[in-house]
């Protein structure tokens, strides 16, 4: 399946997998066949042979290079920063925010081919190393470091990743979207990651150096429109190590580029490359990318999750439509009794119909946390759509990023409507305080966790420390569009109050004792599992993207998982605080958004598991880079989690006390 933005004239559905019956069902789309259309930035760029070059085709194919990531480290690097072959007619990409902030700097590389011409060993440049010169040692030893670690180079031809294929001893094919800079041994002879593939890399305490990489470009002609042109489908690479002893005479054979861990004399590295064209019929442009997700998680892992998702959801779904009959029973009792004008003892929810609605403590802070989640939700919510639609599938890179960040500020009206008309509710006064911590409380925390791991990025030069004037791009975001929605938001409901259906008495009543079962913790805790029994699936895969540099792109599958949460999250809460209604404890307000927060608790938690089981990271800077990253998201999903809670519950209570015949 494709995960490209899709074209009017072609069928719509091939880019939302596992979503396509859904949305068909939901909206009853009829795509009709049209004149075609791309997406701004992903239409496809046409190659020739140099001899038939025209302003529409063109026979140069560049190879771009972006930052180097490793699995055991979280510090990315820019490809400069080892020392490799560099193109002296240096020339970036245009960046959007996303590529910034992730420190995707794109660049040109001196490996420049000519379309459908064979290349065999063409040297590239030659580096020399001398453990005398005090620059050059430092420049091999971070060469060294970067092999130690498994950095990964991501090279880019045509907007497609280079892809390294390999052969499993299952007899299935791997392919990873990088390959890796080279390989060691350990002092004790145990081979680490590539070096284990060919028993050439056996020497202890030795590092090998990928410097020949063999290029395999894939095209395909359309033959019932032009003849010559051609579009680029795919790009493989196999990483070479050949010791060049003559850099005037390469044949890219013979024995591998060693470089001793102990190396203390002169060293002099030739990198080469050779390039070979093959024609493809089967594969067209439109569907290039399936080739680079032939080995991704497949969609077995992801139906695996729907169905777990639709099993909780169904479980939840059957107490909920028994808790509903035996509710509906009651309030119909309740209310022929008190017509009937028999005298009848209240218990249970209906006793305390007098106190459900009674502000809560710290209401200001409850409130600013609701603006924030909805601010959050419809974030999210509008960008998992657009994503399904494949206007941020992974061709466009730093999209996704960019669009949340954009949604976010520009969403900042109904963060401050919800939050002040909350606060109103909660007979808050000070609504512009309320204002100022809607809009500073929460992504101040955010801002304040990035500029500290900015400034650890910065001390190791990595690719992803932010520019002075990204920092001050962030913040003009941040002041100049978000806060002022904020502000408009919150002025707007600040005039008005949520309608409570009865009225609340000065004195409240004194609950009842409660059993172990029924204390707020204990309900908080059991809340949470229900929701993240849904997404542990999905946020495995996500956990990979993330970490393990794979490609995420079913988004359609996570979009379902996503709106299967809600509908749990929604669910839980309301049985829980139908449960505690029930026990005669109306401090609902605090306990409905933390029921469903508390998923986010179950979140960190399965990330430290991860953390520990899955990835391969070493050192404490990583560690802390990690850690730190992931309470920024258990913080964004908390505050996510927690809104669809509270206002499931709000409307539950709203609606059951809304129909009691109360004197």
């Amino acid at each position: 399946m494709s995960i490209r933005g899709f074209r009017v004239g072609t069928n719509l559905w091939p880019p939302l997998p596992g979503l396509s019956w859904l949305l068909g069902l939901l909206l009853g789309l009829q795509v009709a066949r049209c004149p075609a259309f791309y997406l701004p930035g992903l239409a496809p760029v046409n190659f020739c042979e140099a001899n038939r070059e025209t302003a529409n085709c063109k026979s140069s194919v560049a190879v771009y290079v972006n930052k180097l990531d490793s699995v055991e480290s979280v510090i990315p690097y820019e490809y400069d920063s080892f020392d490799f072959c560099e193109d002296y007619a240096k020339k970036s990409l245009s960046e959007n925010l996303g590529q910034v902030l992730f420190g995707e700097l794109i660049t040109s590389s001196p490996y420049k081919f000519s379309f459908n011409k064979t290349e065999t060993c063409i040297k590239v440049c030659v580096k020399s190393y001398d453990t005398a010169n005090e620059y050059q040692k430092k420049r091999l030893a971070f060469l060294k470091k970067g092999i130690q670690l498994n950095y990964q180079h991501h090279w880019i031809i045509d907007n497609m990743p280079v892809i390294w294929c390999w052969d499993m001893e299952n007899g299935k094919k791997y392919c990873t979207p990088g390959f890796p800079i080279g390989c060691f041994i350990t002092k004790s002879g145990t081979p680490k990651n590539a070096c284990i593939m060919s028993p050439e890399f056996n020497k202890n305490n030795t590092f090998y150096l990928f410097n020949h990489v063999a290029i395999t470009i894939t095209y395909h002609r359309d033959s019932e429109t032009n003849q010559g042109i051609a579009n680029l489908v795919a790009a493989r690479v196999d990483p070479k190590s050949y010791k060049h002893s003559d850099e005037n005479y390469i044949t890219c054979n013979g024995p591998p580029m060693e470089i001793p861990g102990e190396h203390t004399d002169k060293l002099t590295i030739t990198y080469t490359y050779s390039v070979k064209f093959e024609e493809n019929k089967n594969i067209k442009w439109a569907s290039r990318w399936d080739y680079i997700l032939e080995s991704m998680p497949h969609t077995n892992i992801h139906w695996f999750s729907i169905m777990n998702s639709f099993v909780i959801l169904f479980l939840s779904g059957m107490l909920a439509m028994i808790i509903l009959r035996t509710l509906y029973r009651d309030i119909m009792i309740y209310n022929h009794v008190n017509a009937s004008e028999d005298a009848q003892e209240e218990f249970g929810w209906k006793l305390i119909h007098r106190d459900v609605f009674r502000p809560p403590r710290n209401g200001m802070l409850l409130s600013v946390f609701l603006g924030q989640g909805t601010q959050i939700l419809i974030m999210t919510f509008i960008t998992l759509f657009l994503a399904c639609l494949g206007f941020l599938s992974p061709a466009n890179r730093g999209a996704l990023m960019t669009c949340t960040i954009v949604l976010w500020a520009l969403l900042g009206t109904p963060a401050g409507y919800v939050s002040a008309k909350m606060f109103k509710t909660f007979k808050g006064v000070e609504w512009k305080t309320n204002f100022l911590l809607t809009a500073v409380l929460c992504p101040g925390i955010i801002f304040t966790a990035f500029f500290i791991m900015d400034l650890i990025f910065q001390a190791k030069g990595s690719s992803a420390a932010m520019s002075f004037s990204t920092l001050i791009g962030v913040l003009a975001i941040w002041y100049g569009i978000s806060i002022p929605l904020t502000f408009v938001g919150a002025f707007l409901g600040s005039r008005k109050q949520f309608r409570c259906p009865v009225h609340t008495i000065q004195i409240p009543r004194v609950i009842p004792q409660q059993t172990f079962f029924k204390k707020p913790f204990v309900g908080i805790i059991i809340g949470g599992i229900l929701p993240f029994g849904c997404i542990f699936v999905q946020l495995f895969l996500i956990l990979n993207s993330i970490w393990s540099h794979q490609i995420y792109f079913m988004f359609g599958f996570l979009f379902l998982v996503f709106v299967i949460f809600l509908i749990t999250c929604s669910e839980a809460t309301v049985l829980l605080c139908y449960f505690h209604l029930c026990a005669e404890d109306y401090h609902w307000w605090w306990r409905a958004f933390l029921t469903s927060g508390f998923t986010a608790v179950y979140l960190f938690m399965y990330a430290v598991y991860y953390f520990f089981t899955q990835l391969q990271i070493t050192g404490t800077t990583s560690t802390i880079l990690y850690f730190g990253y992931t309470l920024i998201m258990v913080l964004i999903f908390f505050l996510f989690a927690g809104i669809v809670g509270f206002f499931s519950c709000f409307w539950f209570v709203t609606k059951i006390y809304s129909v009691l015949i109360v004197d």
